[in-house]
């Protein structure tokens, strides 16, 4: 297991598949958005981030409105801070909607990043959602602007599913990938800060090995 977006980046390097594991909130966010029908979920940096490895939060931004182009769907942009102005989210995933921009497309809203209450606050059938954080996002921006093929992953409740459930439609849904792309798998703690984090990876090394599988970063 690896920690922080350095690990994530390193690991991408490496040729593995990522998991994200960012429990409060990004990870919950982008699995009740999941279970809501988002056509596909994603992760980014802030504007003006301080990681240690290379991010390009524009990148994700034309690659979500590509795919939204491509799906005749919409983008749902998710940011911080959970509690603050819709100016202070803007500015935070600034870099993410220049892409999205460039890609010709806007997003149909810009939502605070509340975990499974999120999808509360909108739609998420059929569309593109990209989630802008410190942490989970910018480790999931260092990924998969290194070229992996990221996943993401929670051990918290949504609603009508328990965190057991979730994480073992998150585990699967990354061997899935790891499996199709014969890969190995990296599972990251979105922050080593964080003790939520650190287990749910811990946990979550210790369900892919009981599937079977044995090639886990």
């Amino acid at each position: 297991m690896a920690a922080d977006a350095s690990g994530a980046y390193h690991a991408a390097c490496a040729g593995q598949v990522v998991l994200i594991i960012d429990v409060i909130d990004m990870g919950t966010t982008l699995e009740a958005a999941l279970q809501a029908g988002a056509s596909l979920v994603l992760g980014a940096s802030p504007s003006f981030c301080k990681a240690p490895v290379p991010v390009n939060p524009e990148a994700i931004g034309r690659y979500a409105a590509r795919v939204a182009s491509d799906l005749h769907t919409g983008i749902v942009l998710i940011a911080e801070p959970r509690v603050g102005s819709e100016a202070e989210r803007i500015e935070r995933a600034a870099g993410v909607l220049r892409g999205m921009q460039q890609g010709g497309k806007e997003p149909v809203g810009i939502y605070p990043n509340l975990g499974a209450e999120t999808i509360r606050l909108v739609d998420f059938k059929n569309k593109i959602v990209v989630a802008v954080s410190d942490c989970g996002g910018t480790a999931f921006d260092a990924a998969f602007n290194a070229g992996a093929p990221v996943v993401t992953g929670t051990t918290a409740r949504t609603f009508g599913r328990t965190g057991w459930e979730n994480a073992d439609s998150g585990i699967r849904r990354a061997l899935q990938v790891a499996t199709k792309e014969g890969r190995g798998l990296c599972i990251v703690a979105a922050s080593s800060k964080a003790l939520e984090d650190v287990l749910a990876a811990h946990y979550f090394a210790q369900r892919a090995i009981a599937e079977g599988f044995n090639y886990i970063f």
